[in-house]
């Protein structure tokens, strides 16, 4: 009965980590959370690495055919030099400007940041914090496309990336304020954000591969694990679309209202 229960529990994290990763509302928070309420403590990032694979992989999914384009088009403009795929090539490299704050603060301060910030009080804080910053830029319609992007809009973005290496702060939820707020559309916003989101995601599961290596819990926890990948793959990609949907109506000030009650209620009761 107790191995049923502690299967039910890792099922339910992996719904709160897929449910979590691609909205603006912090999967890393509402898994501190979820785990001190059902009595869960994590040594080690194992289990952050595997379920944050598994989001990695449904998103990869989703973007597959952009990500391809990308890929060709960069490639084509290096060997060929040929305008038409300059757009691309251009948009690869912001991406990968874009990453560099991010790798850089999580290479330098990652284990201090999480051992500073790790607790209900933070979260609850930083939610009330990307609650204002959504309800800020609510109502902001950008302009710049795909090749209307420049220099300093990828540093801007990945700046706010870096910032969200602290729970609570939403990694989708920095990055699509912070394009929007640099005149991005919606839609650029949204799929140069999970552009970003991917390289910073695999440099994390190649960081952490030793750590799944030399975890102790690892054959003790090797079905929890599971199944919580499993249900962070499936449920991640249904987040994914749905979030695809809110985006291109523009519905952001939803996820502000979400953020300033579950900040709220975690600063009264926990």
């Amino acid at each position: 009965m107790d191995q049923i229960i502690l299967w039910l529990k890792y099922f339910f994290l992996g719904i709160v980590q897929g449910a979590t990763e691609p909205i603006p509302v912090s999967s890393s928070g509402h898994l501190i959370i979820a785990q001190r309420l059902m009595g869960l403590k994590q040594n080690g990032l194992s289990f952050e690495i595997l379920t944050n694979t598994a989001s990695l992989i449904s998103i990869v999914f989703i973007f597959r055919k952009d990500i391809m384009k990308l890929i060709t088009g960069g490639w084509g403009y290096l060997t060929t030099r040929k305008p038409e795929y300059r757009a691309d090539f251009m948009f690869c490299l912001y991406i990968v400007i874009g990453t560099i704050p991010a790798a850089v603060a999580a290479v330098l301060f990652k284990d201090q940041i999480e051992s500073i910030f790790s607790s209900v009080y933070t979260v609850a804080v930083a939610l009330l914090i990307t609650g204002a910053a959504l309800w800020l830029i609510r109502n902001l319609r950008g302009r710049k496309q795909d090749g209307d992007l420049k220099t300093k809009d990828a540093v801007l973005v990945g700046l706010a990336q870096a910032v969200a290496l602290i729970p609570g702060i939403s990694r989708s939820g920095a990055t699509v304020i912070s394009s929007i707020a640099v005149g991005m559309k919606q839609e650029t916003a949204l799929k140069f954000s999970f552009m970003l989101y991917i390289p910073i995601s695999i440099g994390g599961v190649i960081m952490g591969a030793s750590d799944i290596a030399h975890d102790p819990n690892r054959a003790q926890l090797a079905i929890p694990y599971l199944i919580a990948f499993i249900t962070t793959l499936v449920v991640t990609y249904f987040s994914m679309r749905w979030f695809m949907g809110i985006m291109a109506r523009g519905n952001l000030k939803y996820f502000s209202y979400y953020c300033f009650a579950a900040g709220t209620l975690l600063l009264i009761f926990l």
